[in-house]
């Protein structure tokens, strides 16, 4: 695998919160993660995070979806955001998608495993159901560290009985020709990609929703 399966270190703001989610009995998908889910080097509407707002409309479910994704975020960074965004947004559901910045910052993976569980934590006390997105680091960051720092977010999904997408890109980085699904810094996904990284969250998503 190659950098491709990292998210973004750089600094560029994307998506961030949009505005508060509507009526009350109406899930709410607070989608909390880096660039990977903010649509970084795409134009709006070509990320995973808006595909799932026109799938969830085409199978009628009714569900509000509220990106608060920022590229750079580390899984810290989420962490002192969140309560602001419980507050705001009262979710129902979160898609926590964070820590292939602390890989990429070389932050130690206990701070990385606290920070989830913390957050996860903070959702469940709210009342939300709790969905963790997996990421991998290349083979080059060493086999034991790429074995523990994937090990991470089962570890927290076992712990707090959460769902557990065990890898963000499966199908993209892994793919025989991720090259082309990779944009010209070879750790962005394409728009092309898009669509392989909403199923992957779709398939254990679905299930945490209403039938």
């Amino acid at each position: 695998m190659t950098t491709a399966a990292l998210g973004s270190a750089g600094a560029w703001t994307g998506a961030a919160a949009q505005a508060p989610a509507a009526s009350a009995g109406k899930p709410v998908i607070l989608v909390l993660g880096d660039s990977l889910s903010a649509e970084y080097g795409l134009k709006r509407g070509e990320g995973w995070v808006p595909l799932l707002e026109k799938r969830l409309a085409q199978q009628k479910i009714a569900a509000s979806v509220v990106n608060a994704s920022i590229s750079g975020d580390t899984s810290s960074g989420g962490r002192a955001r969140f309560p602001a965004l419980l507050t705001q947004h009262k979710p129902t559901h979160v898609v926590l998608e964070l820590g292939a910045n602390d890989a990429l910052r070389g932050l130690p993976l206990t701070n990385t495993e606290d920070n989830l569980l913390q957050i996860t934590k903070a959702a469940q006390a709210a009342g939300a159901r709790v969905l963790i997105v997996g990421i991998q680091v290349p083979p080059n960051y060493g086999g034991d560290y790429t074995r523990r720092f994937e090990a991470v977010f089962a570890k927290v999904a076992g712990a707090t009985k959460s769902a557990l997408v065990p890898f963000l890109l499966k199908g993209v980085a892994d793919a025989p020709d991720a090259m082309t699904l990779f944009q010209a810094d070879r750790i962005h996904p394409t728009a092309a990609a898009q669509p392989q990284i909403l199923d992957n969250v779709w398939l254990e998503l679905r299930k945490l929703l209403p039938k």
